[in-house]
């Protein structure tokens, strides 16, 4: 892995991209955290280490304002060089059965998660061709296979995957790989407001029993922005403890 090689993440604030920014910065990459929660950015800022902050850039982040992403792929750059990494991961839910769902509700998870990462490729791409190098890990979910109440929510995952898949085809000629990680059900703020009975049901179809953690998810995300990952392209990597799906 080049430790010089800058990334940065979205949704950072929190759980998965919080700990994708961790296992980051821990592996000595410098990061351009990103998230619209300018709180949640400052607590995790609080948390940090001194020696570790010398690599972490904070900034806040719309991740559907095409304005922001110029800004921040900007900042990124002063101070890092060129990007050579992006994690796609900010999202958000907002759940209901299709005939209770309103068209906002659909407008707005659609933006956020597949006009967002449609927005952070066509972003960081120049600067990732200007240094001849790239790795882009969109984050999809095991929800692309269909999830009842999120209509919404599965369309935008599946989606990321063609995003993904697309970006691969066109950027391979400059160095640039993009990739998938699709995590299952994992130990989150977002999850942890979902009840018990619930969750117990999820393990019934996973087959290792268990919710998986956030730096499961940091642990793949880390290894298709690394050069170990080389050979990989346009895959979709799955890290969900074996879940059945329809």
């Amino acid at each position: 892995m080049n430790a010089e090689a800058p990334v940065i993440v979205t949704g950072a604030g929190s759980g998965i991209g919080r700990a994708i920014a961790r296992r980051l910065l821990a592996d000595a990459r410098p990061v351009i955290i990103t998230d619209i929660n300018e709180h949640a950015l400052g607590e995790f800022r609080g948390s940090l280490a001194s020696e570790v902050l010398d690599r972490a850039e904070f900034c806040r982040l719309d991740v559907t304002n095409a304005a922001d992403w110029e800004g921040v792929v900007e900042r990124g750059r002063a101070r890092f060089g060129e990007i050579t990494g992006l994690v796609n991961n900010a999202g958000i839910t907002r759940d209901a059965s299709m005939l209770r769902m309103d068209a906002e509700a659909f407008d707005v998870v659609i933006a956020t998660h597949v006009r967002a990462s449609w927005l952070g490729c066509k972003a960081v791409i120049p600067s990732m061709r200007a240094g001849g190098r790239g790795s882009i890990v969109n984050i999809s979910s095991s929800g692309r296979h269909g999830v009842f109440g999120q209509t919404n929510y599965s369309a935008a995952k599946a989606a990321i995957v063609g995003l993904t898949k697309s970006v691969a085809l066109e950027q391979a000629r400059y160095g640039i790989r993009s990739n998938a990680v699709a995590p299952g059900a994992i130990e989150t703020p977002m999850t942890n407001q979902v009840p018990e009975r619930v969750k117990a049901t999820w393990k019934e179809t996973i087959l290792l029993g268990r919710l998986g953690q956030p730096e499961e998810i940091a642990a793949a995300a880390a290894f298709l922005l690394s050069e170990e990952s080389s050979y990989i392209n346009a895959h979709v990597l799955d890290v969900n403890g074996g879940e059945l799906h329809l």
